[in-house]
């Protein structure tokens, strides 16, 4: 049986998204699906959306398998619940598979069942918990990691690609396969976090760069260097440099690579446009120079993601 931990305040698609997951799963390897909502109170419990779900309590949580453990703005709460905390933590001692959707991650964490593994989170929440979790080898860049009997996963709809990769060594590849076309899903989802916020992740508080970027994402198929940027800025090319540098975290050309590649990856993959004008179109201009910076930071070519994505 399958166990999905949830809290007042909870995410609903957190909870909702892996059971959708598991349910066909089950119908394409012609089992019974057996998930069951879990809480510290039986009962309707609220979500952040203020829909409410019918948990049942820990206690009827003998025949576990698996438990997955909901984010949402409540989960603050929950890590300073110790009926919360000492249930994951005898599980964890049972040996029963431990997972989190997005700031799910904070209970694993506060159980102390985190420290020394790999993990990831929500980017949003990334600097928090590491802050409070530094014994945690956070990586906020990627989409779901798995370090032994226990799985993280990012924000929200990450933890569908978490239930897909559960499902795979479930049941095998092809009825995860079979999951996210029944979903109309990516079999597996390739990149990390990064490639879906990386103007925000770049812009800083002070917003000093948040037009620039914006520009710079609107022209990704004209030259970017530094004195074009500069000059848009109003800085000189030296200045601009170093204060860009220092405000965002990020050089100016790796940041224009960063833009590139997050708009060359949605073309890549929602398109049927030519590899070749994918490159030209995003800046690229070289279709080879684009292939190198996605295996750099996908870990796959173009044509690759491409086919990942259909399923092929």
């Amino acid at each position: 049986m399958i166990g999905i931990l949830i809290f007042p305040g909870f995410q609903l698609l957190d909870a909702t998204g892996p059971i959708a997951v598991f349910e066909f799963a089950a119908r394409f390897a012609s089992k019974t699906s057996e998930v069951r909502m879990l809480a510290v109170n039986a009962g309707p419990v609220p979500s952040s959306a203020g829909v409410e779900v019918l948990a049942s309590s820990l206690a009827s949580s003998n025949s576990l398998s698996t438990l997955v453990v909901a984010g949402g703005h409540g989960v603050h709460s929950a890590i300073e619940c110790r009926e919360t905390i000492s249930f994951v933590r005898q599980l964890a001692q049972q040996g029963v598979r431990l997972a989190s959707v997005c700031s799910g991650a904070y209970v694993l964490a506060e159980a102390g069942l985190l420290d020394g593994r790999q993990a990831t989170t929500h980017w949003g929440r990334a600097q928090d918990f590491i802050s409070r979790y530094p014994k945690v080898k956070l990586d906020p860049d990627r989409i779901f990691l798995r370090d032994g009997d226990i799985w993280t996963s990012a924000g929200i709809t990450a933890g569908i690609d978490l239930a897909l990769a559960m499902v795979a060594e479930d049941h095998g590849d092809v009825i995860a396969r079979d999951t996210a076309r029944q979903l109309v899903l990516y079999h597996r989802r390739g990149g990390g976090q990064s490639q879906f916020s990386s103007l925000l992740e770049l812009q800083t508080p002070t917003g000093r760069f948040s037009a620039l970027l914006s520009w710079a994402r609107e022209h990704l198929d004209q030259p970017l260097t530094v004195e074009i940027l500069a000059e848009q800025a109003g800085l000189s090319s030296r200045h601009f440099a170093r204060v860009f540098t220092a405000e965002t975290g990020s050089t100016p050309s790796k940041a224009i690579e960063r833009l590139r590649l997050e708009a060359a990856r949605e073309r890549v993959l929602s398109q049927g446009e030519l590899i070749d004008r994918v490159a030209a179109r995003t800046g690229f201009q070289d279709p080879d120079r684009m292939r190198r910076a996605f295996i750099r930071a996908f870990g796959r070519s173009p044509q690759s993601l491409r086919r990942a994505s259909r399923g092929i």
